[in-house]
């Protein structure tokens, strides 16, 4: 999948990148039992809270794991597939890490919207270009459900954050939001921003479930050892010297399962 000059002068400039088609049809069946298995098994835990940022809320929901690669094989394996690698290095850097995986699910007509914050609020790298999420429609992701909101242009911007009063660990900010665009995807979608864009999703006010997955990478020049977030215990080099397709980190060789991974869960689901 290689990207057009004009695709990486806009995430340059812009500070995001949407790639509508990027997963295929069996992927995201994949993508959605996986999340759906990892529901079930009572994974994913509310982080809304009642405006203290402490009671969690019971009319109000905002399902979230974090890290997801040691609950899931699936999703261990996703990060190493090649024409995500592909991308991400056409547009922070030929050297990354998988630096955090997170999923949020906002159940339908009582999914509460994450509010608006930059990630570099919490990583603090000096180039916020060197670092991406790559967040992933799990679910068709439109207005009405609460997908993806992107400020162009805010990663050359730093606004003060505070803590967020409705969830029990984010912080927020509060841009200019007459700016703010919505990306509307499909589901398989992709929408790429680097770690100074800010960004939020709002309430899903449909009756279906949506949710998003998101994984961050990191140009290794910014890995700085501290940026290892709470409870993740391993960041595994994905290009690079260092990368050893993920044998070093979890002690079995992870790269070319992608698609296996696919396969084993689409069998498991339909049995």
């Amino acid at each position: 999948m290689e990207l057009t000059q004009q695709d990486i002068h806009h995430f340059q400039e812009q500070g995001y990148l949407v790639i509508p088609d990027f997963f295929s049809r069996r992927e995201v069946k994949a993508l959605q039992a996986e999340l759906d298995r990892l529901f079930r098994d009572g994974l994913l835990r509310n982080v809304a809270t009642d405006g203290d940022g402490k009671t969690h809320s019971t009319t109000q929901f905002n399902f979230q794991i974090c890290p997801i690669y040691h609950k899931s094989d699936f999703f261990r394996a996703m990060p190493f597939d090649p024409k995500i690698i592909n991308v991400v290095t056409q547009l922070i850097g030929d050297r990354i890490i998988e630096h955090l995986d997170q999923i949020f699910l906002k159940p339908g007509n009582t999914g509460s919207p994450t509010n608006w914050h930059q990630d570099n609020a919490y990583f603090k790298i000096s180039d916020p270009l060197r670092g991406t999420a790559m967040w992933t429609a799990i679910h068709d992701a439109t207005v009405a459900n609460g997908t993806l909101r992107v400020i162009p242009g805010s990663h050359r911007e730093q606004y003060e954050h505070s803590r967020d009063p409705h969830s029990d660990h984010h912080i927020r900010c509060y841009p200019p939001e007459e700016r703010a665009i919505s990306l509307e995807l499909p589901a398989g979608g992709v929408a790429f921003f680097c770690y100074g864009t800010a960004h939020a999703t709002g309430p899903n006010n449909t009756s279906k479930s949506r949710a998003g997955l998101a994984i961050h990478f990191l140009h290794t020049d910014y890995a700085e050892p501290q940026l290892v977030e709470e409870n993740r215990t391993t960041r595994p080099y994905l290009t690079g010297i260092e990368a050893t397709g993920g044998l070093k980190e979890y002690g079995v060789k992870i790269e070319g399962t992608w698609e296996q991974e696919v396969e084993r869960v689409l069998a498991e689901a339909a049995a």
